[in-house]
């Protein structure tokens, strides 16, 4: 009963803090942003101290009350310490990093702070993320914090909660902050066999195609003006066949084409099997073309032309931001 109280009102004053300022992509931690309460060591920190100040009173003590006042300085110094611990502490969004669902997605970040300064045992999370406790060593530190990526499209992160304890433990101050940062997150690669081309016929994997080239000789063909000399036959010339010019092609495979509507399955298991074939016609240095419905993506290959695949494969009925 009472953690599920105090999770709603924790959720009440995350919400609250970040609708108070909008997303960007550099923020400042100030006075204004910044929480700070005692906790449970710290208030009974609390409690002993009005403890001790009231047998200090009953008993009329000198050594009570200088224990008192004495143990009231820690506290308020602890409670100072702690909240410059996270002020003036400069975040800076850098980018997220692209994963396949059902992995981490990473999101990396730049902190700053005062010079002069060094900020210590500051926990960093995202709502849905892994927490992250580091030490700021030097000025413009970067660090990647990694929150869950259940399914296909862009990933945002949500709010970043930044809190710390230091140096006593006796207060929590904490604060929570909006950044522009997403992630693209990819379908998750499923195997099986590669998809038939349109109308049929063999996969792509063992057909060849020839193309103009200068790797096989294909044959002979009547010389005509205009052709190199270097393509005469003369050993057919000397045979009295006359000037016969050599012909040269080269086997390719053939560009293969990926088609959501020929693979088998709901449409999450067909783009989840087209993005593992796109990563492995890629390893294999093959030309492949996407259809999407009426996207279609022309045969290419190269690390550009596997991204652009993935994005649509990531993007594919999911509206927004391609």
């Amino acid at each position: 009963m009472v953690d599920t109280l105090r999770s709603r009102l924790q959720g009440r004053v995350r919400r609250w803090a970040l609708k108070r300022y909008p997303r960007s992509r550099s923020v400042t931690l100030t006075q204004k942003r910044i929480f700070i309460l005692p906790t449970r060591a710290g208030a009974g920190f609390m409690l002993l101290l009005l403890m001790l100040l009231i047998m200090g009173v009953n008993y009329e003590n000198n050594l009570i009350y200088a224990i008192t006042f004495l143990a009231a300085g820690v506290f308020l110094v602890s409670c100072l310490h702690t909240y410059s611990n996270l002020a003036g502490i400069k975040l800076q969004a850098l980018r997220g990093n692209s994963c396949f669902a059902g992995e981490q997605a990473g999101f990396e970040l730049e902190l700053d702070h005062q010079a002069g300064r060094q900020p210590e045992q500051i926990r960093l999370q995202f709502e849905q993320g892994s927490p992250l406790l580091i030490d700021l060593e030097h000025r413009g530190q970067r660090l990647e914090l990694f929150c869950a990526a259940p399914e296909r499209g862009w990933l945002d992160p949500g709010g970043l909660k930044l809190e710390t304890c230091f140096p006593l433990g006796l207060f929590r101050a904490w604060t929570w902050v909006s950044l522009e940062l997403q992630a693209l997150v990819y379908p998750k690669p499923l195997g099986g066999e590669l998809p038939a081309p349109e109308g049929g016929g063999q996969s792509g994997e063992t057909g060849l195609q020839k193309r103009d080239g200068t790797d096989d000789f294909t044959g002979l063909e009547q010389f005509q003006p205009g052709m190199s000399l270097r393509q005469i036959d003369w050993k057919s010339y000397a045979r009295g066949l006359g000037l016969q010019a050599k012909q040269f092609g080269s086997q390719q495979n053939p560009d293969i084409w990926l088609d959501l509507e020929a693979c088998p399955g709901n449409l999450e298991q067909r783009l989840s099997r087209l993005t593992y074939w796109v990563l492995e016609l890629s390893r294999r240095e093959q030309r492949f073309g996407l259809r999407l419905g009426a996207l279609e993506l022309l045969p290419e290959q190269g690390d550009n032309h596997r991204y652009e695949a993935l994005k649509r494969l990531a993007l594919y009925g999911r509206g927004g931001r391609a």
